[in-house]
């Protein structure tokens, strides 16, 4: 039974913070080999598990710190059949499998850092079928729903509170992901990933894309966020007025000013400044007071989230 899915612990004005850019910091600080960015196969490697309990006891501590909850997820971000199949999990059990073993390691660090005072929600992370950067040929919204269906309902059969759709890069595919959660009576929140001009990699707006879900699934998602890309980014798109705002409650953004492009290229970890970071998420809370996740993407780490809690966190 899981513990939040019935009553998420979001309306009641409390900040949660997230962790930050998991995959980068593993690969750039700590020279782990990370391939696809598949983080469930690290669970196989020795010594991993207490590894990534210390990493984000380093998150907990900041939360602790500023009375805020956490969000505790990532790992299954690439744990579907496609991508699964590339690490010798070709069979939709052996994908279920893997999902319902990262969400049961989970709910282990949990049960140990948890507070009275510091909820902690565990986030099923799903991912788009394809490229988290580029759409592509983005597949129809009935595909979607199809193909991941068998994550989320793997979500749903474990502990999970709440999947979390990351760095989502269209609208077809995030509708058919939201109608599929919504059919098997999964709570979701979806994080688009937005280019340097402030749009997703399609074209579309924040606001169109945000519109465009909730009109096609009866605004299903408890919320939506903003994810892997800079504050710079899209912090001007953020200005504008409307219903779609109070929607928005969410971001976890890069530490480099860098395109998505100029990130896929790079050998070199551009992890800029931390207090910079924290000052630009305060500039954009201060126009934004719904927002209350605050975490962090590629580039980031620990440093980071810090730096956004201190300076947008107020109790």
């Amino acid at each position: 039974m899981s513990k939040y899915r019935s009553n998420l612990p979001f309306s009641d004005g409390r900040y949660f913070l997230t962790d930050g850019g998991m995959e980068t910091d593993f690969i750039f600080h700590h020279g782990i080999d990370i391939p696809h960015f598949a983080t469930f196969e690290l669970l196989k490697k020795p010594g991993m598990e207490k590894f990534i309990q210390d990493y984000f006891k380093k998150y907990t501590d900041i939360a602790a710190e500023h009375n805020a909850g956490f969000i505790l997820g990532g790992l299954t971000w690439r744990a579907n059949n496609d991508w699964g199949a590339k690490f010798g999990y070709d069979t939709p059990d052996a994908v279920d499998g893997v999902v319902k073993k990262v969400i049961r390691y989970l709910i282990e660090i949990r049960d140990k850092l948890e507070t009275e005072n510091m909820p902690i929600v565990i986030s099923g992370s799903l991912g788009p079928r394809g490229d988290g950067y580029d759409p592509g040929n983005p597949i129809s919204i009935e595909e979607a729903k199809k193909y991941h269906s068998a994550q989320i309902r793997s979500f749903f059969d474990s502990e999970t509170d709440i999947v979390s759709a990351l760095t989502m890069t269209n609208t077809p595919e995030t509708i058919g992901i939201v109608l599929a959660a919504k059919e098997i009576g999964m709570p979701i929140a979806v994080s688009f990933t937005v280019e340097t001009d402030g749009n997703l990699p399609t074209g579309m707006s924040i606001k169109e894309a945000i519109e465009k879900v909730d009109e096609n699934s009866n605004a299903y998602p408890a919320y939506y966020m903003i994810n892997c890309a800079h504050p710079t980014h899209f912090s001007h798109m953020l200005k504008e007025d409307g219903a779609w705002k109070d929607r928005l409650i969410g971001i976890r953004a890069n530490a480099s000013k860098c395109s998505h492009e100029e990130l896929d290229n790079s050998k070199e970890l551009d992890d800029g400044n931390p207090v910079e970071f924290g000052q630009e998420y305060r500039e954009i809370l201060a126009v934004n007071p719904q927002i209350k996740i605050i975490g962090g993407c590629c580039g980031t780490d620990h440093r980071h989230v810090f730096e956004a809690a201190k300076a947008c966190i107020q109790f």
